[in-house]
């Protein structure tokens, strides 16, 4: 079912302001959107400087931020917040009958059963990089290609295409998908596990060999979900952990402070297909496991 949405300009609320939250209300006040953030507690004005690498100037950001109490018919959401509290987040939020929702979050899945048939879910898939020292100052190290899909993209998709840089629509957006998918389910268990930045992976042997199976099993259970799947994920893991070399994974960063993993919407979603297949899947398996342990909460 196609939604037509509102020009560009009409309002847009995001749940999740985190790093990439925060860079994609910067790209849509660029199309021209007013952008709050639903978030509990006092209503109060977040102000952000955005650093772009190569780019001398900073960008100042003020976006108001306003409980969820306070905000009605909510026609626009992005969600990008951590998958675990998608469900918490969204169960508060006014959310108009024929919304049209960006999921702006890792892994596959966080959403199922938390919207009605007649809301639009847009899938979006990033390869941009955002790192922050403080809460106060982002710094965007790259704006490469994101992929928005799938089917028909919305009316005002020109507008927002050009203040979104790399952006791309994808009527078929899976297969993006599942390829980010097999990156972070190799890259972050292993550098959350053994503490390390993304570049270990290439440059520590040690790592290669679970690295390496994670995603020869990845791609069996792709394949038998998808007879076109390509494979060869080990290779793409090793260009995007050299291409971001000096860079934490977010499930490193998470384990760092003690918080919920996303290990449920990345591995846990190729466990879960490998189960309905019939698929053996115990690499998997086992590094939800190690993960699970260093967080028994999960």
């Amino acid at each position: 079912m196609n939604h037509p949405a509102p020009p560009a300009g009409h309002p847009w609320h995001i749940v999740g302001c985190g790093r990439m939250g925060t860079l994609a209300a910067f790209y849509l006040q660029r199309a021209g959107a007013s952008v709050t953030v639903i978030r509990p507690g006092r209503p109060h004005q977040r102000r952000v400087h955005l650093r772009f690498a190569g780019d001398t100037r900073s960008q100042m950001l003020a976006l108001p931020v306003r409980p969820p109490e306070h905000v009605t018919a909510v026609t626009r959401l992005v969600v990008a917040c951590k998958t675990p509290y998608s469900a918490a987040r969204l169960a508060p939020i006014d959310l108009a009958p024929d919304a049209l929702v960006l999921r702006l979050q890792n892994g596959i899945g966080s959403l199922d059963g938390l919207l009605r048939p007649s809301q639009r879910l847009i899938e979006v898939v990033t390869a941009s990089a955002v790192k922050s020292d403080t809460p106060e100052t982002l710094d965007v190290v790259a704006e490469n290609e994101t992929a928005f899909g799938g089917g028909t993209p919305p009316a005002d998709w020109p507008t927002l295409a050009r203040a979104w840089p790399g952006a791309q629509w994808e009527h078929a957006i899976r297969m993006p998908q599942w390829r980010k998918l097999v990156v972070n389910a190799v890259l972050n268990p292993l550098t959350a596990l053994y503490d390390v930045r993304n570049g270990a992976l290439v440059d520590n042997t040690t790592l290669m060999a679970p690295a390496t199976a994670l995603a020869a099993e990845a791609d069996t259970i792709l394949a038998t979900l998808d007879g076109g799947w390509p494979g060869g994920s080990i290779e793409t893991v090793r260009a995007v952990a050299h291409a971001t070399a000096a860079n934490t994974s977010s499930m490193r960063a998470d384990l760092q402070a003690g918080a919920l993993t996303e290990i449920e919407a990345i591995n846990g979603w190729l466990v879960a297909q490998a189960k309905r297949l019939g698929v053996a899947a115990p690499e998997h398996e086992a590094i939800i496991a190690r993960i699970r342990a260093r967080h028994p909460a999960l």
